[in-house]
């Protein structure tokens, strides 16, 4: 049974891509738990779910749900949305260790600005990118390429990701529209990791091709 669905969930796509979530279940995935005040930990399965082909995301407690696999050279494509209202999550790359918010590179999904880099516990995690798009604000933050017309669809809506990973270098599409990229990261390979970030989020059509 194990070798049939590995055949049926494993099995790649015409394109080449390979599913990183089978739609029914978290096999192939862990979980990373932001621990409260006395230091426990919550069930991540009430923060995490599976059904009809869509990964569903409470938002609480922060952490990640992260693939049991490293990846490196890859394009990996996901859908997202915020199905009540706007929030915050992202898409971590080359995860490090276990901390909460792990060592990586983020792919931020944050509404209204998605498609933003942040580098998440430097200088653990670095990358060369346009210094013009550098947030004053916060250093470890580079803005997206803001197109002329909107590039995320309404509240509600499916938004695609699409992210390319190269040795060091890192390339952002959303909705088809390429908004970030950066260059020489010190990050080259590691884990994969959706995060939980105090909104009610859902993804779907997880794939990923090296």
């Amino acid at each position: 049974m194990l070798a049939l669905y590995c055949l049926v969930a494993c099995a790649p796509t015409a394109n080449g891509f390979v599913p990183l979530f089978d739609g029914k279940t978290l096999d192939g995935w862990a979980f990373i738990v932001k621990p409260d005040k006395d230091g426990n930990k919550a069930d991540p399965k009430l923060t995490w779910s599976a059904k009809g082909g869509v990964l569903h995301c409470t938002g609480k407690p922060n952490g990640c749900i992260v693939t049991a696999k490293e990846y490196g050279d890859y394009t990996l494509r996901l859908k997202w949305r915020f199905p009540a209202a706007g929030g915050n999550t992202g898409v971590l790359l080359h995860v490090q260790d276990e901390k909460y918010w792990p060592t990586s590179i983020e792919a931020q999904l944050l509404s209204g600005r998605a498609g933003d880099i942040l580098l998440t516990n430097p200088p653990g995690a670095k990358l060369d990118a346009d210094k013009a798009r550098q947030d004053p604000k916060l250093e470890r933050r580079f803005l997206r390429i803001e197109p002329n017309d909107p590039v995320e669809k309404k509240l509600g809506e499916w938004n695609e990701l699409e992210v390319t990973c190269k040795g060091g270098d890192v390339v952002l599409t959303v909705n088809g529209v390429k908004v970030n990229e950066g260059k020489n990261g010190n990050l080259t390979k590691g884990r994969i990791a959706l995060q939980s970030e105090g909104a009610e989020v859902e993804f779907k059509d997880i794939v990923i091709r090296k």
